[in-house]
């Protein structure tokens, strides 16, 4: 299966937290088929000095949607996030989002996919068209490249 995931950061040596976080993924998730550029951007949904510096990885992985995202949460808090925030958006050392696990549609409490607001966000869009232009939106049926080409016009 095919899992991508997006990755942020906008604290502390941000080059070192997207490679950190890399080197882990790939430990504990499976092997890259793709990396993007990195990107950096302004905060989303929120005001602060400090910009992102964004990547977006495809990981070819036998693990299911939910160890992914335990996993990924194990990452956040070994590089040293201390909360995911639910409600409001802040600054963070990283943040790793699963944006989506092959073409599968999954909504529980504790995960949703694809990604609920990836198709909203630039900084997510921009580093996906770049690997993965291709992959259509298991939902709203458009790809990736459409979702950003909309985004902008």
């Amino acid at each position: 299966m095919t899992v991508y995931l997006a990755l942020g950061t906008n604290l502390g040596d941000r080059q070192f937290n997207l490679q950190e976080a890399r080197s882990l993924i790939a430990g504990k998730t499976g092997n890259f088929s793709a990396v993007s550029s990195v990107y950096e951007t302004e905060p989303w949904g929120f005001e602060s000095e400090n910009k992102f510096l964004n990547q977006v990885v495809a990981v070819e992985t036998t693990l299911s949607p939910l160890e992914i995202l335990q996993q990924t949460q194990k990452i956040e808090r070994q590089i040293g996030r201390t909360e995911k925030t639910v409600h409001s958006y802040q600054d963070r050392l990283i943040d790793i989002d699963l944006i989506l696990y092959d073409d599968w549609v999954l909504n529980t409490e504790k995960i949703q996919i694809p990604h609920p607001l990836f198709h909203k966000r630039r900084f997510v869009l921009e580093p996906l068209n770049e690997i993965a232009g291709g992959v259509v939106h298991p939902v709203l049926g458009k790809t990736v490249a459409l979702l950003l080409q909309d985004m902008i016009f």
